[in-house]
Parts: structure tokens; C-alpha cells; sequence
């Protein structure tokens, strides 16, 4: 679990600092080869697409330039709405197509999404005292009523203006309760998270989602005077998509 969540910060590290590709025509037709492999017999889902391989697929269209322009959503739009393309695709896969193609609806300004201190310790909240509570940091806040929705640009903008300026989050893409418990089960400064700290951040991060089914999560990373941190943000968002809850977890820092 340890590697796994130290690949997915260092690979959102990375495109962070990347140059930004050839966008659209080159990520759709990736895109679409990517998913012509998933559907093989001798793909690791055999002819059935999977999560994993969805995920992998649609990935590709965020991680030239960390954002999904028209042409990549038109093309996700396109596909959900083709039976002729969901056909294979499981239900996990094809929520998680749903899912990026929702977040990520091209708006190019933020929508006025409040982020706040939350009331008590994340020991307190989470019920339990150990790394991740003494790692994290938690604030939630609400859009007003019809002034947006919490989308990928209002969710990247949001964490980042309250992030002290000396760290950053690229992007956010799904995760479910299963990836969210591995990844809230990792090292923190190289002690393990205990079973009570995960289940109590689960269960008050799952107060907000459970009704939603929305929730995401970025890695970020950046420097403070002479050292360096990184970690994770996840994300929680309410069915009306307007009350989010952002729990923020360092990993590592020197």
C-alpha cells in the first residue's frame, strides 16, 4: 500500500513539472488504443475491461496537461453514451469513465466553494490518536445556492488557495472506499496509520459521500524554506455537489 501511494504522488509530482503534450490528438487516439488493449483475452481483465485499465485509459487524457479539454470530455461523453462501447466494460469501469467525465466539465473559473477549519483534532474526529491523525488536516466548506458545482476546476483551486502557498495539488480523479481505506492505511513519516485511525477517518469522510458517491482524491507537493513535503488530499463531495470536505494527509517531509 506504501508503494502504491508513493507511485501515485511521485507520477502527480512529475506531471506537475512535465511540459504539456499534444493534447487531444494525440490523447484520444491513445485513449482509444489503450481501451483496444483492455479488451483483449490476453489483457490482464481478459476481455472485460476493468477499473484498472478504464482508469489507465482515461488518465490519458488528463495527464498531458493536467486538465480534460472539449474534444478529450466530448469524446468521454461519446463513449458513455455508446452501447456498443460499454459493452464488456464493468460497472466499476464505466462508473469511473462517469465519474472523471462529471469532474472534469470544462469550466474554466471556480466556483465560490468556502473551505474552513473544521471544529475539533482529526484524533477527535477520527475517534483514535496515531500518524494520520497527527498528519492530517481537515476543512470543508459549501458553494451558495446556485453560484456552481465543486468540479475539477473549483476543487484544484479551492485546496490550492488554502494550501499556504508553498504546496500544490495538479488534478483530482476518483477513488473508491476500498482504494481511499489502502491509501489512508499508508506510512506516515514512516509509522503505520493505525486500524482505529483509518476506520475513524473512513467513517467521517464517508458522513459526507455516502449519499453521493462522489469522491476523489490528488496527490500535491512543495517546498518550505530549505525542505520539501509531500501527501494527499481527498476530497468528499455531497450529493448536491455544493458541501465539500477536504481531508489533507502529509506523507513525507524533510
Amino acid at each position: 500500500m506504501q508503494t502504491s501511494l508513493k507511485s501515485l504522488l511521485s507520477g502527480l509530482v512529475l506531471l506537475a513539472s512535465s511540459p504539456a503534450l499534444a493534447g487531444s490528438a494525440t490523447t484520444i487516439p491513445a485513449f482509444d488504443a489503450k481501451i483496444a488493449t483492455a479488451r483483449t483475452a490476453t489483457s490482464p481483465g481478459g476481455t472485460t475491461v476493468t477499473r484498472v485499465e478504464m482508469q489507465g485509459a482515461v488518465d490519458l487524457l488528463i495527464n498531458d496537461d493536467n486538465q480534460v479539454d472539449a474534444a478529450e470530455r466530448a469524446h468521454m461523453g461519446a463513449k458513455l453514451a455508446s452501447t456498443t462501447f460499454l459493452t464488456g466494460v464493468n460497472g466499476s469501469a464505466k462508473k469511473y469513465l462517469s465519474d472523471t467525465y462529471e469532474l472534469n466539465d470544462t469550466a474554466t473559473v471556480a466556483a465560490p466553494l468556502g473551505s474552513y477549519p473544521v471544529a475539533g483534532t482529526p484524533a477527535e474526529l477520527y475517534g483514535a490518536t496515531g500518524s494520520l491523525a497527527f498528519a492530517s488536516v481537515i476543512r470543508e466548506g459549501y458553494i451558495p445556492n446556485g453560484q456552481g458545482v465543486a468540479n475539477q476546476v473549483t476543487l484544484v483551486e479551492t485546496f490550492n488557495a488554502n494550501a499556504g502557498g508553498y504546496k500544490a495539488a495538479s488534478y483530482f480523479t476518483p477513488i473508491t472506499t476500498q482504494e481511499l481505506i489502502a491509501t489512508l492505511s499508508a506510512n506516515y513519516y514512516a509509522t503505520h496509520a493505525t486500524v482505529d485511525e483509518v476506520e475513524g477517518a473512513l467513517a467521517y469522510i464517508y458522513q459526507i459521500y455516502r449519499n453521493s458517491s462522489r469522491l476523489y482524491v490528488a496527490g500535491w507537493s512543495g517546498s518550505y524554506h530549505s525542505g520539501y513535503m509531500q501527501g494527499f488530499v481527498v476530497a468528499a463531495v455531497s450529493s448536491d455537489r455544493r458541501f465539500v470536505r477536504f481531508v489533507e494527509v502529509i506523507t513525507y517531509g524533510e
